[in-house]
């Protein structure tokens, strides 16, 4: 894993920001563990539970409770509450200052990944499969929901344990919402090749597109497809899965054509020779997670059916009805927490209001990246 990562806007963490005299009264910040463009994120404890806990401290003002409310992640993780995504305990306005307390994850994929190429060690297969499949678990719970990600990368896979949460939900976007999306979307090593080339109708597969170069990333120790630029990246991406034609990628053509771009000639490369610790069924998914055509790609529950996760052990047992094997969807496994503010609300009558949303509801800010330690 020698290759430089792109840039994903982190800084080294540094020393603890003080917190605001409420929040110093229940919890005890122990130290920073991410710095971002949008917020500081802080290991702390609760001073009265003994919980640890994730406190992310966001860098702009914030003027209004209703402002609060409009932030993305906020808009489109009240709706969802699944053991697979990591959870936001708390939302805390204080002094115009913007609070969330997260669960605390003990480390990332990516760090995983790296302890073990630094060791000269790999991924067992179980292990890699059981990701995968916790990753499939929750991005189905979020599509099944109506939305899409569009940011997953090892760093924004946070673990507790055995346990895979999918996190950073800052570019998260509603599948029934109206395109023209943001262009750049994604770290590069990640992105679909629609979005490569500047497509404005992109939707859920991308997810499933990043699923394949994870799951790749997870058996090499090292990415896939670690693109210098948007044109390195699409020639890396067509040197192994071959040239697109109109049969394999029927928008190809005219998203080239618009951009005056000339696809590099490339036969596909079988991935059995370029991933050669892969069982055939492993293989067979990323192939498939990585069809050119949107649409050819499996949806997320389809995925989890691949007889890939029908051998092995070490799964998961799916308790929402994440699982398209069960029809049951028992709803999360804890409920959502309260959301407070510290000043006084604009109107108590709006403050209950929010507060009874979110009890049928959680939340979650982008923090993925900040967690690397």
């Amino acid at each position: 894993m020698a290759e430089a990562r792109p840039s994903s806007g982190v800084r080294p963490p540094s020393a603890a920001p003080p917190l605001n005299p409420v929040l110093l009264n229940q919890y005890r910040v122990t130290k920073t563990i991410g710095d971002g463009t949008y917020g500081v994120v802080m290991r702390a404890q609760n001073t009265q539970t003994n919980d640890v806990v994730a406190i992310k401290r966001m860098k702009r003002k914030f003027y209004s409770w209703q402002e609060c409310m409009e932030l993305r992640e906020i808009k489109s993780l009240r709706k969802l509450s699944h053991p697979n995504i990591v959870k936001l305990r708390e939302v805390i306005r204080e002094n115009d200052e913007l609070f969330f307390i997260f669960e605390y994850c003990e480390t990332t994929v990516y760090s995983q990944m790296k302890d073990l190429s630094n060791a000269g060690k790999q991924f067992q297969e179980d292990k890699i499969r059981s990701i995968i499949y916790q990753v499939l678990a929750g991005l189905a719970h979020m599509h099944r929901h109506g939305f899409f990600h569009r940011d997953l990368k090892p760093e924004n896979l946070l673990v507790s344990g055995d346990t895979v949460k999918v996190a950073d939900f800052g570019l998260a976007r509603e599948i029934r919402s109206r395109p023209p999306y943001t262009e750049y979307v994604s770290t590069r090593w990640y992105r679909a090749p629609e979005i490569l080339l500047h497509s404005v109708h992109y939707n859920s597969p991308i997810d499933l597109w990043a699923t394949g170069v994870i799951m790749a990333e997870l058996y090499l120790l090292r990415p896939l497809f670690p693109g210098t630029s948007e044109n390195d990246q699409i020639f890396k991406i067509c040197s192994v899965m071959g040239t697109p034609t109109q049969q394999t990628w029927n928008d190809s053509t005219k998203l080239a054509a618009n951009m005056n771009f000339k696809f590099p000639q490339f036969s596909a490369t079988p991935l059995a020779s370029l991933i050669t610790n892969c069982s055939p069924d492993g293989l067979q998914m990323m192939t498939d997670l990585m069809r050119y055509e949107p649409s050819k790609r499996p949806r997320a529950d389809e995925a989890m059916t691949y007889p890939y996760f029908q051998t092995g052990s070490g799964l998961p047992s799916p308790i929402d009805g994440s699982d398209p094997r069960s029809f049951r969807d028992r709803g999360a496994d804890k409920p959502p927490r309260t959301v407070r503010q510290q000043t006084p609300p604009d109107s108590v009558d709006q403050l209950l209001a929010e507060a009874q949303a979110v009890m049928a509801s959680t939340e979650f800010d982008n923090v993925g990246d900040d967690f690397k330690s």
